[in-house]
């Protein structure tokens, strides 16, 4: 009998260390739609402007970015729906969520103090988008992640630095080089369970 009662005990005893390792963990699944659907919209946001801007007359192309609209809100409904099966948020859940909506937060106060030039935001946005992929890069222990964000700020200095044409261009590579190429890697990461 009391065998069974320390058997018992030690099936408790992992369950309980199994359960405090899990709330330690972060769903990263949803990180990762997020990081290849944003990618991918601002990518080709990004570069539709660019292009229609060096090789149309277009005057007003800057309104590719009302895309953005919808995709906040399919984002925003893709989280919601996803979080409601989640059976238990971890902490690091929750940081990295606060994190993104803080970064969205953000952005939306930038175009709004600076709506009345909005073609030259180039630097301010991929400073301010460094700071939620840089941190969650370091809450899910992706050294990609960590990586594109750090890139967001070069890419920033080089859009400052290399005027309105080039920081048009610097948007979409960015992207690249800071949300798809860490997304699929990522992705490639998890499916093959290796995190």
């Amino acid at each position: 009998m009391e065998n069974q009662e320390n058997l018992m005990s030690g099936e408790e005893s992992l369950k309980i260390i199994t359960e405090m390792i899990n709330k330690t963990k972060i769903n990263i699944r949803q990180g990762i739609f997020h990081l290849l659907f944003w990618g991918w919209l601002i990518f080709a946001c990004s570069l539709s402007e660019y292009l229609l801007l060096k090789f149309t007359g277009y005057a007003t192309p800057w309104y590719v970015w009302y895309f953005t609209i919808p995709g906040v809100v399919l984002s925003v409904a893709y989280g919601f729906i996803k979080g409601r099966k989640v059976q238990m948020r971890t902490y690091a859940d929750k940081l990295y969520m606060w994190t993104w909506f803080s970064f969205l937060f953000a952005a939306v106060v930038l175009f709004i103090i600076r709506l009345d030039s909005l073609e030259s935001t180039t630097p301010y946005i991929l400073t301010i988008a460094a700071i939620p992929t840089f941190l969650s890069g370091f809450i899910i222990k992706f050294r990609p992640l960590i990586l594109g964000g750090a890139s967001f700020w070069l890419f920033a200095l080089a859009a400052h630095f290399g005027g309105q044409e080039f920081a048009g261009f610097i948007m979409p590579v960015a992207m690249f080089s800071g949300y798809l190429v860490p997304g699929y890697l990522l992705k490639n990461k998890v499916d093959n369970d290796k995190i």
